[in-house]
């Protein structure tokens, strides 16, 4: 019996894998998506976290803990919710359903790309801040950092999971973009909220990206003062409601 469920689980990781590595593929092979997720954080950190602010100070650190954040959100939200979309618009989410595959093994599959951009964009931004911006922070600092932003692309891999199955294939980036741009500024990911009016810093606890943000920025020591635990909480919540939110879309059809 334990040899047969041995036979049975290793073709299942396997087609877990293989799910994996085409989606990472596909990502790769569309550059409307890849190339500005990769190169815009990187870009904007360079000119506003390194140039204007003369590679200095802690606002470099700020804002290399902020673009992390800024960065990671365009996986989710666009890496699932416009992907989502077409994939539904184009029937192909019935096909996968035809097909013999794990449950679950597509939506694994993005939130793996998801992460694995996460990384990609964390290290870019942390080798600017180390060199260019002369940031100093400790190893343990680097890979706490790169955690929260891998862990933090997972509510937005849930909004964008739910945006993906109520708006059309063609409707769906500009709904993200109205999401994602105004999000980061309301969150203080481009500028801290004391630069700010106070009613932004009242507002900013109600997106996702503020607590992602004062996570970040408590691995570098410029957070709010505000407990872990509660923004933890509130993304874990924000996941798990989009989550079902969408699980009862796509059960409708």
């Amino acid at each position: 019996m334990s040899a047969i469920a041995t036979e049975t689980r290793v073709p299942q990781l396997r087609c877990y894998w293989l799910e994996a590595r085409s989606e990472f593929l596909r990502v790769l092979r569309a550059p409307a998506f890849a190339v500005p997720t990769l190169v815009f954080p990187p870009m904007f950190y360079l000119l506003f976290g390194v140039l204007l602010n003369g590679g200095h100070g802690k606002a470099t650190s700020y804002l290399l803990a902020t673009f992390g954040v800024f960065g990671v959100m365009a996986p989710g939200l666009f890496g699932f919710g416009v992907a989502m979309a077409l994939d539904r618009e184009r029937g192909f989410l019935a096909l996968k359903r035809a097909l013999p595959t794990p449950p679950g093994a597509m939506l694994l599959a993005k939130m793996a790309m998801a992460m694995v951009f996460a990384v990609m964009i964390s290290i870019i931004l942390m080798t600017i801040a180390l060199t260019l911006g002369k940031v100093t922070l400790a190893p343990g600092q680097l890979l706490e950092m790169t955690l929260v932003n891998v862990l933090g692309v997972l509510p937005f891999c849930a909004i964008g999971l739910y945006i993906g199955t109520v708006v059309s294939g063609q409707g769906a980036p500009a709904v993200i973009n109205i999401l994602y741009l105004p999000m980061a500024f309301l969150a203080g990911l481009w500028m801290p909220l004391s630069m700010l009016p106070p009613l932004f810093a009242k507002l900013a606890p109600l997106w996702p990206a503020y607590h992602l943000a004062q996570i970040a920025l408590s691995v570098v020591g410029l957070d709010d003062g505000g407990r872990t635990s509660v923004h933890v909480l509130v993304l874990a919540a924000v996941s798990g409601l989009f989550f079902l939110l969408a699980r009862r879309r796509l059960a409708r059809g």
